[in-house]
């Protein structure tokens, strides 16, 4: 299985370019950041958002959201545990305690045939195009009976929503994805554009790659590719750990 998943060439070599790419900015980062991007949500924040703004039709390029759509990912976890991501976009909505109407994305995860997590993501476009992450409800599966369950929700007990996927992802732009204190502090960051990336599902052009981190796990990077037309292609654990997710199979909507 591991073979499965091995970094191919040209990929192994994007990455190479790109994290010498941040081994030489790393010391001017914050400043680069404030640079661009500035409107973008940061850190702790607040954000008073204006439900008129926004729609529940995603078609940012780089995540799409549309219903019907479906993508099939296997994701591989450091240890080698492999399972079976499925992302459906539904026809279902839901109007989120700030007052905006979000797409639900249900997200389905299998591990050797056996339900391992079951829950929905709630997303919306503003009317500049990007894509906020504005919650989720998750449940966590073992021997078949719920073991755990986790949620957030914009609004709710101090949790500020966050974007997944810029308007104008250029190189530089940072933002928060979510805030949720002690619990989900993802941060992004936009390290490249017009990158070519390979998956099972394909060979893939005009792709953005970006960097997830959080404060609360410091030592942890991830580099994330995004096929203009697709979403989510690839992903790799570059710093504290060596986790990879990859794109089987999509489904576009009818």
């Amino acid at each position: 299985m591991r073979a499965e998943t091995s970094i191919s060439t040209p990929i192994a070599a994007t990455l190479t370019v790109l994290l010498a790419g941040l081994a030489v900015s790393a010391c001017g980062a914050d400043h680069k950041d404030k640079a661009v991007g500035t409107d973008l949500p940061q850190g702790s924040e607040p954000v008073h958002l204006n439900p008129a703004d926004f729609t529940t039709r995603i078609d940012n390029p780089y995540r799409p959201m549309l219903p019907g759509s479906r993508r099939v990912y296997r994701d591989t976890d450091s240890d080698g545990t492999v399972q079976r991501v499925v992302l459906t976009v539904t026809p279902r909505t839901k109007k989120i305690a700030n007052g905006v109407q979000a797409r639900v994305v249900r997200e389905t995860v299998t591990e050797d045939g056996q339900i391992a997590e079951d829950g929905v993501d709630w997303y919306a476009q503003d009317s500049a195009g990007n894509v906020w992450y504005l919650g989720e409800l998750s449940k966590e599966y073992e021997d078949g009976k719920v073991k755990e369950t986790s949620s957030w929700e914009a609004g709710v007990n101090g949790a500020q929503p966050g974007i997944v996927m810029p308007a104008d992802p250029r190189p530089g732009v940072a933002y928060r994805q979510m805030y949720y204190a002690r619990k989900q502090e993802d941060r992004g960051r936009v390290v490249s554009t017009g990158e070519r990336v390979e998956s099972p599902a394909g060979y893939f052009t005009d792709a953005v790659v970006i960097e997830d981190s959080s404060p609360l796990e410091p030592k942890l990077r991830e580099f994330k590719f995004f096929a203009r037309g697709v979403g989510l292609v690839r992903a790799f654990e570059v710093a504290g750990g060596s986790g990879r997710e990859e794109l089987v199979s999509y489904k576009k909507a009818s």
